[in-house]
């Protein structure tokens, strides 16, 4: 090949280098400001008789964390809301390299199934989680985990 051709192979790659450099300027340049992400911890201690663990187990899911705890301070007008809310996570899981959010199904607390019910009680976990490629609903009396996943899209 000679000189020509380690020229002709240093301008194609020095070409590729440019571009992907452009390509990261602009994935930069137009994505939204960053905002405090949700960094999970430890999580509550794994019971190993846990009907739910169990369950996901079974199905090919690992559980990677127990119960997770997220104080939300609540602000009205400026002025503290009381000691503000809460929002709980039963478990993280995951499959084929792809996490989850656990919640497990409550007899004081049932879902309606309706979209609307199913957007009221769980999209929170989908937007505070974005990372997560879902919400695992599981329901160890009836042996059910049902994934649900949620596709936000511009209008």
């Amino acid at each position: 090949m000679g000189t020509n051709g380690d020229w002709m192979i240093m301008l194609v790659a020095g070409c590729l280098f440019i571009f992907w450099l452009f390509r990261m300027f602009h994935r930069w340049l137009h994505e939204p400001a960053s905002v405090n992400r949700l960094k999970l911890g430890k999580g509550g201690v794994l019971a190993a008789d846990d009907e739910n663990i169990i369950l996901l187990e079974q199905s090919g899911y690992e559980v990677s964390s127990g119960k997770h705890l997220i104080p939300v301070p609540i602000k009205v007008n400026d002025v503290p809301l009381g000691k503000g809310s809460r929002i709980y996570i039963d478990y993280i899981a995951v499959k084929d390299n792809c996490s989850y959010v656990v919640k497990t199904a409550r007899d004081r607390m049932p879902i309606d199934w309706s979209p609307s019910g199913v957007r009221d009680k769980l999209l929170v976990y989908a937007l505070l989680l974005p990372e997560c490629e879902g919400i695992l609903f599981v329901d160890a009396k009836e042996k059910l985990i049902r994934k649900i996943t949620f596709h936000i899209s511009d209008y």
